[in-house]
C-alpha cells in the first residue's frame, strides 16, 4: 500500500455514488463513505 494521498475528484466521487446507488435501490446513505467522498470532492474542486 502506498503512502501517497490522491485527492478525491468529482469524477471518482460520481463513480462511487453510481455504484452505491445501483446496489441500494437508488439511495445513498447520508453517513456513508459515498457521502464523505462527495464532500471531499467538492472541497477539493474549490481549491
Amino acid at each position: 500500500m502506498s503512502n501517497q494521498k490522491t485527492p478525491m475528484t468529482p469524477t471518482a466521487s460520481a463513480r462511487i455514488q453510481s455504484s452505491e446507488a445501483k446496489n441500494n435501490s437508488g439511495q445513498v446513505a447520508k453517513d456513508s463513505f459515498t457521502a464523505r467522498a462527495q464532500r471531499a470532492a467538492e472541497k477539493n474542486s474549490k481549491k
